[in-house]
């Protein structure tokens, strides 16, 4: 009898030992599973990859926030972000270039992107908002200068051109001075900076105008000119140059910079994603704010 009960007392442990191999089994395999279904999920997300169309001036802040939502959100990436004057880059739409955002240094430019259907209006907003100032390089010996200080003649200048917004703000300023005239008898933040001259004024003769807020500041920077009038941002992004006069809010139309989804995206979900993020995230307005950006 107690061989037998020896083969009993055996096949249960051996049945109890399978089941707790089982049962362990189970357990070991239960994190790789969930594990395995994290890494599915992951990657049935669908690769996004963002095109934006922005301000030259929003061109360090940006590379910035889009490296940090790129992180955040893997399967968002960016092609390479067109930094231009605002002009430009509707000129560049309406040739037929293709963007998912596109955000401009001032209203008129929206405007006219609006106009041409290039962005859905609905997601039209105001972004952020700047200070246009006066900077010298950072060797001058200029230390403090006001708009009645240029009107003088003394001082040789740099504005952007008409087709960059910043050189339109400026030459809004200007004219409450009488150094620029614009086409339309009008001036100040009646007028919208564009289609004028500097002839017949104090500044003739004496004003360099670039094509894009960089090559404004790098005037002064180099000191091919004394002074030039560039964005507050424009300082922390382009160095080599100091604030010596901040020109008065009331001299030229309100300098912000709207943002939209472009009418031909076909990302407008993921695009109008990123928006949103951008303006909302206190990581994300912590990087514009150190840019001198402030959101709108």
């Amino acid at each position: 009898m107690k061989k037998p009960m020896r083969i009993v007392l055996a096949s249960v442990c051996a049945l109890m030992l399978a089941g707790a191999f089982a049962m362990f089994g189970c357990t070991s395999s239960q994190p790789a599973a969930e594990e395995q279904q994290t890494e599915e999920q992951t990657s049935t997300e669908e690769a996004v990859e963002l095109q934006i169309f922005a301000a030259n001036s929003l061109s360090e802040a940006m590379e910035e926030v889009q490296a940090l939502y790129t992180e955040e959100n893997p399967n968002v990436t960016f092609a390479d972000t067109q930094y231009e004057a605002s002009g430009t880059l509707n000129e560049m739409l309406g040739a037929g270039s293709y963007a998912d955002i596109l955000i401009t240094a001032s209203k008129g430019t929206m405007d006219t992107a609006v106009e041409e259907g290039y962005v859905d209006e609905g997601t039209r907003f105001d972004m952020f908002t700047n200070d246009l100032v006066i900077v010298a390089g950072e060797d001058s010996d200029i230390t403090e200068l006001t708009l009645d200080d240029l009107a003088t003649g003394q001082y040789t200048v740099a504005v952007g051109d008409d087709n960059v917004p910043a050189g339109n703000y400026a030459k809004q300023a200007l004219s409450t001075v009488g150094c620029w005239i614009d086409s339309d008898g009008t001036s100040g933040s009646d007028s919208d900076g564009k289609e004028g001259t500097f002839d017949g004024t104090p500044l003739a003769g004496l004003v360099t105008e670039g094509s894009s807020v960089g090559n404004v500041c790098s005037y002064a920077n180099t000191g091919d000119v004394d002074v030039a009038l560039v964005y507050t941002s424009d300082v922390y992004r382009f160095g080599g140059v100091r604030i010596v006069g901040t020109v008065p809010a009331d001299t030229h139309k309100n300098i912000v910079y709207p943002a939209a989804v472009c009418a031909n995206s076909e990302n407008a979900e993921a695009a109008q994603a990123f928006l949103d993020w951008a303006y909302t995230n206190e990581d994300v307005r912590a990087i514009w704010q150190e840019w001198g950006f402030e959101l709108a």
